[in-house]
């Protein structure tokens, strides 16, 4: 009886798991499907604390308060500006429990389940400790990149996809060889091997990419849990980790085909193009630099009638979301129409910008895709571009050689004109020099992008008194 309820909980948490992912797929729904989801979790962890001969209540109320602490005091310190890293770790950790679990069952922690071949849960904790490492060191390397501890740029070994296919074949070899004797010293060398192809995989990967990476990452975190519920036959387990799983490598082809990259590519790091000196030599930058300020800004913006905000991890850095809003209320209530164009890459995440904006309560409907955006943008009058870079960068659409080749951008450079809020004319994440800035219809506004726009914003009520 108590299985049979434990089942039924498992499948009620699955239910609200799916509903919950369905409303996340709409801003206006989103807050309400977290809830559902969370309280699904909630079920599911509930009903797994009554699963017979595996749960030791004092060990997991030692680990609720060391997580809980942990990871309350990393929320409250943790800054929007390094949420992409947060999201790395956290995808890291979500594997290396799956890895532990499945090493802990060698030792007797958990009992295999009644009616599993032994040989079957074996294989199930080597590839539990293969995809769970690969995603821990995979998640730190791209902690690293993001967090700029190590170099953004990819770094390449000779043979570099050769070694990952040797590294590859040895986990699989290493793990019949588990099945086979259930040495968990096996178990260990195959963690250590997973944790070299894990930094492999994502060490040829630069900045640019990174979104990517992350996505792809949350998804092996997935894998790695499904595959940890058939170590430990747990349906809840399994159902979860196959819905990370699944719309984590959904989202990564999506980004894939956003970026014109190859899914297979990205699955064995094969992503990011390395920029040549002389591709660097190749690149013709005409025109000069034409600085502007806000008083010149405002006037621009008074007579303007349709306007494009494109944010990039600029806005992020100087938390600008709130000044952009105050902007964009003064724009509005003079009858003008505002946009904000929304490159699926633009930070270091998927959604970043999406994140902050609804954080500043922009209103949706204003809120445009990639394509809907480049539908528009002819006919805007000004874009104004807040600490954008990569995303716009004319480069991507016409050369043919740098790390950014063939991705889409929004083309603000067929706008009348285009505002650039920067600190400097440092090159994006992905190292590529940008011509837009150079260009006849292009204005520069340097300094930090919050305090620029609360200057515009002043400057332009100043100006409409007149």
């Amino acid at each position: 009886m108590r299985e049979s309820l434990i089942d039924i909980a498992y499948l009620v948490s699955a239910v609200l798991f799916i509903f919950g992912l369905k409303l996340l797929s709409s801003p206006k729904t989103a807050v309400r499907g977290n809830l559902i989801s969370a309280f699904g979790m909630l079920l599911a962890v509930v009903a797994t604390l009554f699963v017979k001969d595996i749960v030791h209540f004092r060990n997991i109320a030692i680990g609720l308060i060391i997580g809980a602490v942990a990871g309350g005091a990393w929320a409250y310190l943790v800054k929007m500006t390094q949420m992409p890293q947060t999201v790395a770790i956290f995808n890291g950790f979500g594997g290396i429990a799956s890895a532990l679990v499945a090493i802990s069952t060698l030792y007797g922690a958990f009992k295999i389940p009644e009616g599993v071949p032994l040989e079957w849960n074996r294989a199930a904790v080597g590839l539990s400790i293969i995809v769970g490492s690969v995603t821990f060191f995979g998640s730190f390397i791209a902690f690293a990149k993001l967090q700029e501890i190590i170099k953004g740029d990819p770094i390449s070994l000779p043979l570099h996809k050769l070694w990952n296919l040797v590294l590859l074949i040895s986990a699989l070899v290493l793990t019949g060889f588990l099945v086979s004797s259930g040495n968990v010293n096996f178990a260990w060398i195959i963690f250590g091997v997973s944790a070299v192809l894990g930094v492999m995989l994502v060490i040829p990967i630069g900045g640019a990419d990174m979104p990517v990476a992350i996505s792809l990452l949350n998804a092996y975190s997935g894998l790695a849990a499904a595959i940890s519920g058939f170590v430990l036959n747990n349906y809840g387990l399994i159902i979860t980790g196959s819905l990370v799983g699944s719309s984590g490598f959904i989202l990564t082809k999506i980004m894939a085909d956003a970026m014109n990259r190859k899914f297979v590519d990205i699955l064995i790091g094969n992503v990011t193009i390395q920029m040549t000196e002389e591709a660097f030599a190749g690149v013709q930058i005409k025109g000069r630099v034409k600085k502007t300020d806000p008083q010149e800004v405002a006037i621009l913006l008074d007579s303007a009638n349709t306007i494009a905000f494109v944010p990039g991890y600029g806005m992020a850095v100087s938390q600008a979301q709130f000044a952009v809003k105050e902007l964009f209320n003064l724009l509005t209530k003079d009858g003008k129409e505002v946009y904000f164009a929304i490159h699926p890459v633009a930070g270091r995440m998927p959604g970043h910008m999406n994140v902050l904006l609804a954080e500043a309560d922009i209103p949706y409907d204003k809120i445009k895709t990639l394509e809907e955006s480049n539908s528009l943008i002819s006919e805007t009058d000004i874009a104004f571009v807040i600490g954008a870079n990569d995303v716009v960068n004319p480069l991507a659409r016409d050369s043919k050689d740098t790390p950014i080749s063939g991705m889409p951008i929004i083309e603000v450079d067929r706008a009348k004109t285009v505002i650039v809020l920067k600190r400097s004319m440092r090159a994006g994440f992905s190292g590529v020099p940008n011509p837009l800035f150079y260009l006849d219809n292009s204005y520069m506004l340097f300094g930090d992008a919050k305090q620029s726009i609360q200057e515009v914003a002043k400057e332009f009520k100043e100006y409409r008194k007149l």
